[in-house]
């Protein structure tokens, strides 16, 4: 995981973003001391050869988050958006460090079943504006609120289509924007590639479309590749 993280800052991340455990449909969740066990030694090797790193952590789990926090993490990536773990926002607004909310529903058990919307970007834009509602009033301040539209949490590949469609909509709210599209489900049934690995092709056409709608940051795996071509589509939008 270090020499990993090595070769992501080397590629030219601005941020590296660890997580102990996954989160894609139908993972099992370890809870939270195992996803300590596993975090700690990376993120103390992490912090100590790279001092000037942001380093996120991917976690809903308020005890993970307050550790992390103490070991040196520079923000916290909460894919439930303070749904899981209500007490993550004390620990969030305590630290004053940058806060991500992801817009998700269910678990990643349940979450495929969840994909009933009026208006797609206009709901998830709602139900992001209540988990900020709930952040700010927990002490969060807004400045560190940042929003991530969860494209392939309890969305559809039609969904997630729209909302890249509609990003504009989002972006009227006035909080940064993280967006990962990177080797998801729905890039393997659009680009008809089962391997989550070989959909680089179609996360690059999802990055082009970030920078058309000057999204602030993009979540991705293949840091080199997608580099370049954002900044390539940088030099044409």
């Amino acid at each position: 995981a270090y020499l990993r993280a090595k070769e992501l800052i080397e590629q030219g991340s601005d941020v590296i973003d660890i997580g102990a455990q996954s989160t894609r449909p139908k993972s099992t969740e370890v809870g939270p001391d195992e996803e300590i066990r596993r975090l700690k030694p990376v993120l103390e090797l992490v912090r100590k050869s790279f001092p000037d790193a942001i380093v996120s952590i991917d976690t809903y789990f308020s005890k993970v988050a307050d550790i992390a926090l103490e070991l040196g993490a520079t923000w916290i990536n909460d894919i439930s958006g303070g749904r899981h773990d209500p007490n993550i926002l004390r620990i969030v607004s305590e630290a004053k460090c940058p806060y991500v909310i992801t817009h998700s529903r269910g678990n990643s058990w349940t979450m495929d079943n969840l994909t009933t919307y009026n208006n797609i970007t206009n709901d998830v834009c709602l139900e992001l504006l209540r988990l900020t509602d709930k952040a700010v009033k927990s002490g969060i301040q807004t400045k560190n609120i940042i929003w991530d539209p969860g494209l392939g949490f309890a969305k559809t590949t039609n969904q997630n289509i729209t909302i890249l469609r509609e990003l504009g909509t989002l972006k009227r709210e006035g909080f940064p924007l993280l967006i990962g599209p990177s080797r998801k489900r729905f890039i393997g049934e659009i680009v008809k590639q089962e391997n989550p690995e070989l959909r680089l092709n179609g996360t690059i056409a999802v990055a082009c479309k970030c920078v058309e709608e000057k999204i602030e940051m993009i979540r991705v795996h293949d840091v080199r590749e997608i580099n370049e071509a954002v900044l390539m589509a940088n030099e044409i939008f």
